[in-house]
């Protein structure tokens, strides 16, 4: 084992155990708190997911908040967002998640102080906690853990991308696995996961009407899944262009996309929908720009959402 794996993988398992015996405590909200998390660095599709269970959270009429820490944002404090805001005040991730479920959603450096804003300015009846596993200072009711293939075959940081081993898997309550994925599909019977209540998802893209020959672009964790998706949704493009995760672009980016566009004869772009948080009112240079929503689709969601009402106790299934 590489030194630098094996003392980041100590520090780890350390910090665990402190939380695990109460020598470091978690902070409790007075309203339950749903963990949604991974293990790896990006690309395990959390915050698809957390929009997808937000929206099923809404159908139930459940209300209820989330608590994020605003990566990449250059405010500081806790900070309600705003959905007609940017991405540098509060985070492209959050920014997406206040868009797309219009709920109140708090970024903070303390996901504890920005639950309690939560609890004095609104009615929320449940807290989610995004990108929460490794958060362990505010104490959670239930724990969602999304597992990608590469998770199973990965090393630990730095040299890996698992900010946790494996073993960590034992506080979730829930796993979740991409139905699309075969590995996946055989990585059911890991030894990490036994005795797991395991969860399906399958991963969709979606878009209107892109041009014939469009540049691909995204700065996402794993662009590559993305390039794919939109091959098979038979989109072909003229080229691809990766930039690092949670980019946010400048005008010198706008120029590399211009001049890539003029080399290979594109005639538009195609990004994500993070992406064109990140771009802000640069994205009206990219035209046409078709902008693809990335998404989750559960396997039987209404069990999922009773699994969580009842462990939370915030209503019965069926009351």
């Amino acid at each position: 084992m590489n030194p630098l794996t094996g003392a980041y993988g100590a520090a780890s398992v350390l910090r665990n155990l402190l939380f695990d015996r109460g020598l470091l405590s978690a902070h409790r909200l007075e309203r339950p708190v749903v963990s949604i998390g991974n293990l790896s660095v990006g690309g395990a599709g959390k915050t698809p997911f957390v929009i997808a269970l937000g929206e099923l959270l809404k159908a139930r009429g459940v209300a209820f908040d989330v608590l994020s820490r605003g990566y990449g944002r250059t405010t500081r404090g806790v900070l309600v967002v705003d959905p007609q805001g940017s991405a540098a005040d509060f985070g492209d991730e959050p920014l997406l998640i206040a868009r797309g479920l219009q709920v109140p959603v708090l970024v903070g450096e303390s996901r504890y102080q920005a639950g309690l804003v939560a609890e004095q300015k609104f009615a929320s009846r449940l807290h989610i906690l995004d990108d929460g596993f490794q958060h362990r200072s505010l104490a959670r009711d239930f724990d969602i853990v999304l597992v990608t293939p590469q998770d199973f075959e990965d090393r630990l940081l730095p040299l890996g991308r698992l900010r946790e081993p494996l073993s960590s898997l034992a506080r979730a309550d829930a796993v979740v696995l991409s139905a699309n994925s075969a590995a996946n599909s055989s990585a059911a019977g890991h030894p990490a996961l036994k005795g797991k209540s395991i969860w399906r998802m399958r991963r969709e893209v979606s878009f209107s009407a892109p041009s014939r020959k469009p540049v691909c672009f995204c700065g996402i964790a794993c662009p590559e899944q993305f390039f794919n998706q939109l091959r098979v949704s038979g989109v072909f493009p003229a080229a691809e262009m990766a930039f690092r995760d949670h980019h946010r672009y400048s005008g010198r980016d706008i120029s590399q996309l211009l001049a890539q566009r003029n080399r290979c004869g594109g005639d538009g772009f195609i990004t994500t929908e993070k992406d064109a948080v990140n771009l802000g009112p640069l994205r009206a240079q990219l035209d046409p720009l078709t902008v693809a929503a990335l998404a989750v689709i559960l396997d039987n969601p209404a069990d999922i959402v009773d699994t969580i009402l009842a462990r939370t106790g915030v209503c019965r299934p069926g009351s």
